[in-house]
């Protein structure tokens, strides 16, 4: 069966900013004096470039709207659990501007047969990664996003990443796992489904 295009499809319209480089350069030459450098020496006179230019890349998810990658919806004779493990993601912080690193798992069980691409679901966490982010967020936006665009039985979506803000300052615990979790339908009311899920992502089944 081909793609399930709805007769009436309404999109939500995401105003696209550009990145500011020339403010972002700006204000990195004014921590590198704050701190006491100066960014007019030689090894430091790119770093506003450079820092401009990773700005850009991993903020860029600011700049989409992942609900577009949900666009085309299959209908497939399939109304069991689907589960993409493993999805490895960089983000960053909003609290310290640090990265958090990890990976996604993301299940859920289709209803009236509507399936995605499977590449979709890790797009959708890249979207959502890139952007100044906590952890307990980007875990409910991935859980709430295929529940509104795909309407299924139920989704489970789990995030383990190490954060640098634990690791670099503060407590300075490297190597410390932070584990988040969103369960909507199904995964919420049954507790069988529930812990069939986590015992595939744990590879424990």
């Amino acid at each position: 069966m081909g793609p399930v295009r709805p007769a009436q499809v309404v999109r939500k319209e995401v105003a696209l900013l550009a990145v500011d480089k020339a403010k972002i350069q700006q204000a990195v030459r004014m921590i590198l004096e704050a701190v006491g450098e100066d960014p007019n020496r030689e090894g430091l006179l790119e770093t506003p470039r450079r820092v401009a230019d990773f700005y850009e890349e991993v903020f860029a998810g600011l700049h989409r709207d992942p609900a577009e990658r949900l666009s085309a919806i299959f209908n497939e004779n399939h109304e069991e659990m689907v589960i993409v493990r493993d999805i490895s993601f960089e983000s960053m912080c909003e609290h310290h501007l640090l990265p958090f690193i990890g990976k996604a798992h993301v299940a859920y069980i289709p209803r009236s047969g509507r399936v995605v691409g499977l590449s979709k679901l890790a797009r959708i966490v890249e979207d959502f990664s890139r952007r100044p982010q906590l952890q307990e967020r980007l875990t409910s936006q991935i859980a709430d996003l295929l529940m509104e665009h795909l309407n299924p039985q139920g989704v489970l979506v789990v995030v383990e990443a190490e954060h640098m803000c634990m690791t670099m300052r503060g407590v300075r615990k490297p190597g410390a796992v932070t584990i988040t979790s969103a369960v909507r339908g199904v995964f919420a009311t049954s507790s069988p489904t529930r812990a069939e899920a986590m015992a595939l992502i744990r590879g424990t089944r």
